[in-house]
């Protein structure tokens, strides 16, 4: 075997023995990693049910549990009476935590009134499957209002978004998203809003008919829009008569022309009967003399049949 080949190998087996032995003698000097091990337990308050949004907990709803101290979260509670009487304002599981943020003060209502937060309205609007988007407006979903109807002085209808963005606090009476995910035929939803969009709304909801639009929930954009107008969508095609409205309801009023009365016409004067004519004569001329003669006039027909 060559004797180079040997060298290099056994270079090659104590470089590797030294650098083994090296890390093993750091790694041997590390400090082991400490474990911190707190058996310090303190009491926490979790849900014995699921609580839903609008309940108001009872004792029977809550249970007390140990935990570790450096495991209690932030917000929760250690005493069961520090939670009863006040209303659910978020969906809670079961065996969850009950947090702070997730309950309303004592006397803030039942049912809808505490998860309005404070300065907000809910308004609620009648709908139908067409208005509600089959069913398929949920609690917690997002939706914009449209509204199609004639601005003053314009006959013709408009559908324009007036409002964007808004929470659905409830559909009909539930206020919180079925599991199953099945649509809900609701006579009416409530909307969260602010006092000036309450007004909006209302103002929309009788002057024109309204349309809910379901829209991303993570979707916060505020779009605007021009509208769309009858003349619009139909093109070209929207020509009409001149007193005629463009979306054919009812024809266009049409403009009170002030009629003036007509001219007096004085009378003519009765027409004179024109001159009769001059008699025929006969002029002779004999050298210096001028005779004139006047020949009687020839009578018509008529004369001839009174004086044969």
């Amino acid at each position: 075997m060559d004797r180079r080949f040997l060298m290099v190998l056994g270079v090659s087996l104590v470089f590797a023995i030294v650098v083994s032995s090296v890390f093993y003698q750091m790694t041997s000097k590390a400090a082991p990693a400490k474990k911190v091990e707190n058996t310090e337990l303190t009491d926490l308050v979790i849900a014995g049910r699921p609580l839903s949004v609008g309940l108001t907990i009872k004792s029977t709803d809550v249970k007390v549990i140990k935990v570790p101290k450096a495991a209690f979260p932030k917000g929760a509670f250690t005493k069961p009476e520090d939670v009863l009487d006040r209303p659910v304002t978020s969906n809670i599981l079961l065996e969850e935590p009950i947090l702070d943020g997730r309950l309303a003060q004592r006397g803030s209502g039942t049912g809808l009134a505490p998860v309005i937060p404070v300065g907000m309205r809910a308004v609620t609007v009648r709908v139908n499957d067409v208005v509600g988007v089959a069913g398929y407006v949920l609690p917690g979903m997002r939706v914009d209002i449209l509204i199609t109807g004639h601005p003053p002085g314009n006959p013709m209808k408009i559908t324009k978004t007036v409002l964007q963005n808004l929470t659905v606090l409830s559909a009909g009476k539930t206020m919180q998203t079925d599991q199953s995910g099945k649509p809900v035929d609701a006579p009416n939803v409530t909307l969260l809003v602010t006092p000036a969009q309450a007004e909006t709304l209302t103002l929309a909801g009788n002057e024109g008919h309204i349309q809910l639009v379901l829209r991303n929930g993570g979707d916060q954009n505020i779009e605007k829009t021009d509208g769309a107008s009858v003349a619009a969508l139909y093109g070209a095609h929207s020509k009409t008569p001149r007193n005629a409205s463009s979306d054919g309801d009812e024809p266009a009023p049409r403009p009170r022309v002030r009629r003036e009365p007509p001219p007096v016409i004085a009378a003519a004067p009765p027409m004179l009967p024109p001159p009769p004519p001059p008699p025929d004569q006969i002029i002779s001329i004999r050298g210096i003399e001028r005779k004139v003669e006047t020949v009687p006039g020839k009578k018509s027909s008529e004369d001839f049949g009174r004086n044969p």
